[in-house]
């Protein structure tokens, strides 16, 4: 079967794929940092993810900034799943040496490893993100297939949250994003993925290694942190709803995103691993439709059975971009994926999981607040 190693691989997507591939009889190494902002100030008692794998694979605690500890960690490996990264589009935009240094600096120091040392590496598979798209594609009546730039300040401000066409002005209609979209990241973070992506798969191709990456859209399930207040919003609104706070709506709650539930993304990571023909590919993984921010927030309280006020406030934060969804043919037709979660039913073992967990302390506000310092919230 041969040998994993997966960094990060005690977060929510790295933890889940670690269990299957262990399911599967690969032989799993995990090399984790276990950040506080993740896991808890002691991982072995408050991370449930750290906690599900500790057991089942040889776990290294290390920091993919650190040359020794990804020389120990690559020591006989076949496979490498690289998704250890400091994630949030948010933050990323105060917090930019930290970013660009775990990000783009550990991938770097993998890759000049493996192009000066001996190892046993076959293929590396990386975390890209739908990030890298910015806004994505649009179709404009006049102009035909186009790419918004980043929406304005001055038209948010008015209330007008649409993109429009770069060419003309005028609107434009969404269309699924395909991976030879063009490339505009609209936060450091973005940048961060995108540079990812790139490095392996120019560095991989010169020594030898294959090389995949994976733009995933919003990925959401069972194990997912309900106390970072930099992930997605399903755990935000989960939390605030918990704790009986009511739910700030962003623009006017029309904005939609891709929520891909947890196994479609682990399956889509293994098979991206194992077929030959995926070799040199970039590959979206999501569900191919679109959800808007406000059916979110009615879905999350209707099914939890607790209605908090819903308030669309108008407020938006700068870099955020307004749609997307992916395409994912590609992923159909060379990887043989098929996503099997609907959002519907994915939702529904959301909220069956967090309403057995202890409710969390809500520190969304506080997040707000340090956006709001930085001139990002409006």
């Amino acid at each position: 079967m041969g040998k994993v190693l997966i960094t990060g691989g005690a977060g929510f997507i790295g933890s889940n794929i670690a269990l299957k591939l262990v399911a599967q009889g690969y032989s799993v190494v995990v090399l984790d940092s276990l950040s506080e902002q993740i896991h808890g100030s002691e991982p072995k008692y408050t991370s449930p993810l750290y906690i599900s794998i500790r057991d089942k694979v040889e776990f290294i605690k290390g920091d993919v900034n650190k040359r020794e500890d990804w020389m120990k960690a690559l020591d006989g490996i076949d496979y490498v799943i690289h998704l250890a990264a400091e994630t949030g589009t948010g933050q990323s935009m105060y917090e930019i040496e930290k970013y660009v240094g775990t990000n783009i600096g550990g991938t770097a120091l993998l890759l000049d490893i493996l192009a000066n040392n001996p190892h046993n590496v076959k293929r590396v598979v990386v975390a890209e993100s739908r990030a890298i798209y910015g806004e994505g594609k649009y179709v404009c009546p006049k102009c035909g297939e186009v790419y918004p730039s980043e929406r304005k300040d001055e038209d948010m401000s008015k209330g007008d949250f649409e993109c429009k066409c770069p060419k003309c002005g005028g609107e434009v209609h969404l269309s699924g994003t395909t991976e030879d979209s063009f490339i505009q990241p609209s936060s450091v973070y973005g940048i961060t993925k995108q540079v990812e992506g790139q490095l392996v798969h120019l560095v991989c191709k010169s020594i030898g290694v294959e090389s995949v990456s994976f733009r995933y859209q919003n990925v959401y399930g069972p194990g997912q942190s309900l106390s970072n207040p930099y992930t997605g919003i399903l755990s935000i609104f989960s939390t605030r709803i918990k704790n009986g706070n009511g739910l700030n709506i962003f623009e006017d709650g029309k904005e939609t995103r891709d929520f891909v539930y947890i196994e479609d993304v682990v399956d889509a990571t293994i098979l991206g691993m194992e077929v030959p023909g995926a070799d040199g590919h970039v590959f979206n993984v999501g569900t191919g439709v679109a959800t808007d921010v406000l059916t979110v927030a009615q879905t999350l309280c209707d099914k939890y059975g607790i209605q908090v006020p819903i308030t669309v406030s108008g407020n938006y934060r700068l870099g955020d971009i307004r749609h997307n969804f992916a395409d994912i043919t590609l992923a159909r037709q060379i990887l043989g994926f098929e996503p099997k979660w609907s959002f519907a039913d994915g939702i529904e073992q959301f909220v069956k999981w967090v309403n057995v967990q202890e409710v969390q302390e809500d520190n969304y506000e506080a997040s707000i607040e340090e956006m709001k310092n930085k001139g990002l919230y409006k």
